[in-house]
């Protein structure tokens, strides 16, 4: 019944906030500053689920300049944990199939996101121009998930490279989201599903990789990531298991 009732609010939520979002950002569309909007909007489903999402920020994040923000990608639970960290004027790069979804895909176009072509890499290629082309012109940011797909429990994937090469060419930061791991962690017949955390890391210099190759670039992001990854797991257990959460 639990379950029902949870899918029940999910979706009649989601449809209500896609068609509204849809008629609010025919008013100003594309605009970058409604991802960050209905992004925390779709996160307010946390609890819904019986999951308290924890964020942690480095102090005067606020105040960072344009920069790409990469964040390890497990499941649709991400609608809820890390879409509640998405910073004001920061746009997320998402495949084009997304635009079929239906409601959620108009509204995720409408928002200002970016829709790539990922099996045809040389309109891939050209997206990275476009990232770099919008750093220049434009107070932005990009969200991205390096690992390209759903880990699903499988632990961090590797990383593409895209990303970085975007961060590179244009001279702006990487910016490293670690969301703990939520792969089977919910139960939609459970009251309560425990914790997640979603922490954003220190900015990263991409200057200091300019000698360098992306992938050394991509491997160190990578590191710091999964080191984090672990640390923010082992205190979810220990959270949960002692109740203080």
């Amino acid at each position: 019944m639990l379950s029902i009732l949870r899918i029940f609010t999910m979706v009649i939520y989601s449809i209500f906030l896609c068609v509204f979002g849809c008629i609010y950002c025919l008013f100003s569309p594309r605009d970058p500053r409604h991802v960050a909007t209905f992004g925390h909007l779709f996160g307010r489903l946390a609890p819904v689920f019986g999951l308290k999402v924890e964020l942690r920020k480095p102090e005067g994040a606020e105040n960072y300049p344009n920069a790409i923000y990469i964040c390890n990608h497990q499941n649709n639970y991400d609608m809820i944990t890390a879409a509640k960290m998405v910073q004001p004027t920061t746009v997320t790069v998402g495949k084009r199939s997304l635009l079929w979804v239906p409601f959620f895909g108009l509204l995720y176009w409408l928002t200002g996101n970016l829709l790539i072509d990922r099996d045809n890499r040389a309109k891939a290629h050209g997206t990275i121009g476009e990232l770099v082309d919008q750093f220049k012109r434009k107070k932005i940011s990009f969200w991205m998930f390096p690992e390209g797909t759903r880990s699903r429990g499988r632990g961090l994937l590797p990383f593409k490279t895209g990303a970085f090469h975007a961060a590179v060419a244009a001279g702006v930061p990487i910016i490293p989201v670690v969301v703990s791991n939520t792969h089977g962690k919910i139960k939609l017949n459970r009251l309560k599903n425990g914790l997640a955390i979603v922490e954003m890391l220190p900015p990263v210099d991409t200057q200091a990789f300019a000698e360098q190759s992306v992938r050394k670039l991509a491997t160190h992001c990578r590191e710091l990531m999964s080191a984090k990854l672990d640390e923010l797991n082992a205190e979810v257990a220990a959270r949960e298991a002692s109740g203080k959460l």
